[in-house]
């Protein structure tokens, strides 16, 4: 019964810091990534539709993006809503391709980065805390309901402590490597 806590909120702690990597993919670096487009849609034929299913994202050089359309009538659609996006960028369409030009990160601009980064950091932690109280929650049950001792207690939330220490430094980690990404001109 422990050890199927411990499995879940270690399984949970692992998606947590998925997630972090996931958004972290999101926020732009001075170097031109397709993951920088995910989280934009494009309405095709009605529905909403992620721009990596409209068409091909590559990178042409480190400063600069390139999505091929599959249906040449999509191509304003798409560039109207990368425009519309809050990434900031430009788009220039010839034929059904179009080149997106990453503008240079300014100093502020990377100090206003590095502050959302910190932010989605921060709520990662706060999640695998709020992981490791419901273990710790439900642990707590299983000595009230007499199916453990208090030995078994200490030395399950001790391991769950254990645990939850090993990903709050992976989230450190993934931070860390994001701020360098950041800080590099």
């Amino acid at each position: 019964m422990i050890n199927e806590i411990k499995d879940d909120a270690q399984n949970r702690m692992g998606k947590s810091v998925e997630a972090l990597k996931g958004q972290l993919s999101k926020v732009r670096t001075g170097r031109a990534h397709p993951s920088i487009l995910n989280g934009i849609s494009v309405s095709y034929y009605g529905a909403n539709t992620p721009l990596n299913q409209i068409g091909n994202i590559g990178t042409e050089d480190s400063r600069t993006l390139s999505i091929t359309v599959f249906d040449a009538t999509m191509v304003q659609a798409v560039e109207k809503a990368i425009m519309m996006s809050d990434l900031g960028l430009n788009p220039q369409s010839a034929g059904t391709n179009i080149r997106i030009p990453l503008p240079a990160l300014t100093e502020e601009r990377r100090k206003d980065f590095i502050k959302i980064v910190r932010a989605e950091a921060e709520q990662s932690r706060v999640a695998v805390r709020n992981i490791r109280r419901d273990a710790n929650g439900d642990i707590k049950a299983l000595l009230k309901e007499k199916e453990i001792g208090e030995d078994d207690e200490r030395r399950a939330q001790d391991e769950i402590q254990k645990i939850t220490d090993i990903y709050i430094k992976q989230i450190d980690s993934v931070l860390a490597d994001k701020e360098k990404d950041l800080m590099e001109v």
